[in-house]
């Protein structure tokens, strides 16, 4: 349906239609979502102790699937349908302590920790019964430090997907930072959600359109690195000052990394600093609307206002108001697609490349 050339030098982007077609948005849902890894948003505070557990849908108003995250007894962290194998009935409203256990209160029917079936009352004279139709289906779930993550049918292994993130950042200690919930913001952006994407996945429009972001980093050495599930923009800090402390013998030892930008594969991205943690997830709500979300994760809160991360609304704002004049003019009659540019785009590049293989 769309094909991207391999070769940067030679490739076209995604053509205007992509971006306001109905059918193409519908068949992302489960060609390209529903086999993807998502992040429980969360379930590091929520789903902490024994028989702490989470409902969720797995992409709010986009695939509505409803899911439950628990910890059972032995501390093990499972992700299973919200749903009673008897009648239908959403198991689990709110998140909480599951102190009777697993129990719908529409008929009683019980559940293990599991998953599995335990009883229900007036079962006299049912034949075959309980059978495996009666569990509650596991759903394929991954933990990342205090991060967990879900798919419906992944397309990729979760280690090779976050393999990249924990090798390029594992020195830090992820599982000390701590949820900034005044730091974190959630936008309704007027575009399609590969747009933002796009937008997200080069440093060509910075010097154009994010002035003081452009103030703390050396343009000239900002590179993106290419996976095969992500990538990752490398920003270098202007005069060396609120970088990283790297370690001897990280790959990247003696530059003055001011931010690492990893983008996985299709919504999910995962921004470095010094002071911590900004995670964005971007989510399809309609094929012009699109809902993301900003949680930040601090570990040094001294770090936090000055460098490449220290206004990040900012720098949202900024973005939303071009990515959305972009959707409308995508819709022009007169435009058909760009044109790559191999020093600043291989990151967009590889998106509309993985996007070509999910949909063919």
């Amino acid at each position: 349906m769309y094909q991207i050339e391999q070769d940067i030098r030679r490739a076209a982007t995604l053509p205007g239609r992509f971006y306001h077609d109905a059918t193409t948005f519908e068949r992302s849902r489960e060609d390209i979502f529903a086999r993807s890894w998502q992040m429980i948003v969360g379930a590091e505070d929520l789903v902490r102790t024994p028989n702490d557990a989470l409902p969720f849908h797995f992409m709010d108003h986009f695939i509505d699937e409803p899911l439950l995250l628990l910890r059972d007894g032995q501390n093990q962290m499972r992700c299973m349908s919200n749903v009673c194998t008897h009648r239908g009935k959403i198991l689990v409203e709110h998140p909480g302590k599951l102190e009777r256990g697993l129990v719908c209160n529409y008929h009683g029917r019980r559940f293990g920790l599991d998953g599995s079936f335990m009883a229900m009352p007036e079962t006299q004279g049912m034949e075959n019964f309980p059978c495996a139709d009666d569990n509650l289906t596991h759903v394929p779930m991954k933990q990342w430090r205090q991060f967990a993550f879900a798919s419906l049918n992944p397309a990729m292994p979760f280690d090779e997907w976050i393999g990249d993130v924990e090798r390029k950042v594992g020195f830090m200690p992820i599982e000390e930072f701590r949820f900034a919930p005044e730091r974190s913001r959630v936008y309704l952006v007027k575009s399609n959600w590969a747009l933002y994407c796009d937008n997200y996945l080069e440093g060509f429009h910075i010097p154009f359109v994010h002035k003081a972001l452009a103030a703390t980093l050396d343009w000239n050495a900002y590179r993106t690195e290419c996976y095969r599930w992500g990538n990752c923009q490398v920003g270098i800090g202007k005069g060396g000052e609120h970088t990283f402390d790297l370690p001897a013998g990280h790959e990247d030892y003696g530059q003055h990394v001011a931010g690492y930008y990893f983008w996985l594969f299709p919504n999910i991205m995962l921004n470095f600093y010094p002071w911590g943690l900004s995670v964005n997830v971007i989510r399809p709500l309609t094929g012009d609307l699109t809902k993301v979300s900003f949680r930040s994760y601090v570990y040094d809160a001294a770090k936090l206002a000055a460098g490449a991360g220290a206004d990040l609304d900012l720098v949202e704002r900024e973005d939303e108001a071009v990515v959305e004049q972009v959707q409308f003019g995508t819709r022009s009659r007169y435009y058909r697609h760009g044109r790559f540019s191999p020093a600043r785009e291989q990151g967009v590049h590889h998106f509309h490349q993985l996007i070509s293989e999910f949909l063919q």
